[in-house]
């Protein structure tokens, strides 16, 4: 398994370095192989294509990140974890920009998607006591935070993660104690 991670990681440092030289549509498996002196066959033996290999990196750094991570964490927690994700995205921001600029089967667009619903459905559930939230509140709630992260990371010279967090934080915070009040104001009438 050790030397198994081992040409993963060379694999993965290989597109890495191709990526800040070439746009991913013009990267082929060759050009990784070359990179970093593998055969297409090893290549092969670990990854589906390159966009497999894109995923295997988010997956691999990312679920690092997360460890520890749970849905009834405390609400500071839950920001001190959005505030570590954004700091990886921003340290890594020019691979991901390019990567999500990827349209099409495979994307990882799509896989980021996949990856960040049952988080934002596990969130959702701690927040509204319930295991048994519809699928309306799911995608909302989910295409909300994919939206705003997309688009944060698309921009070439996107805002520090400090910055990305505490307008979301801010944002969030003064609409919920809003509607709060306005809901309150409501019940009076």
């Amino acid at each position: 398994m050790a030397d198994s991670n081992i040409t993963k990681r060379a694999l993965a440092t290989a597109l890495r370095a191709l990526m800040a030289e070439l746009p991913f549509e013009k990267i082929n498996v060759s050009h990784i192989c070359e990179r970093c002196q593998m055969n297409r066959k090893s290549f092969y033996y670990h990854f589906k294509d390159k966009y497999d290999l894109v995923n295997w990196i988010f997956d691999t750094e990312f679920i690092a990140l997360i460890q520890g991570a749970h849905p009834d964490d405390t609400y500071q927690e839950h920001w001190s974890f959005i505030q570590r994700a954004c700091e990886y995205f921003y340290q890594n921001h020019d691979f991901y920009r390019k990567v999500l600029q990827v349209q099409g089967q495979n994307s990882f667009r799509d896989h980021f998607r996949e990856y960040i619903r049952p988080l934002t459905t596990d969130r959702l559930e701690h927040l509204l006591d319930s295991d048994q939230i519809d699928e309306f509140a799911i995608n909302f709630f989910a295409d909300g935070v994919i939206c705003a992260m997309e688009r944060w990371l698309l921009t070439k010279d996107c805002m520090p993660p400090e910055e990305f967090v505490a307008k979301n934080r801010t944002f969030i915070e003064q609409s919920a104690a809003s509607i709060c009040r306005e809901v309150e104001a409501a019940k009076q009438n």
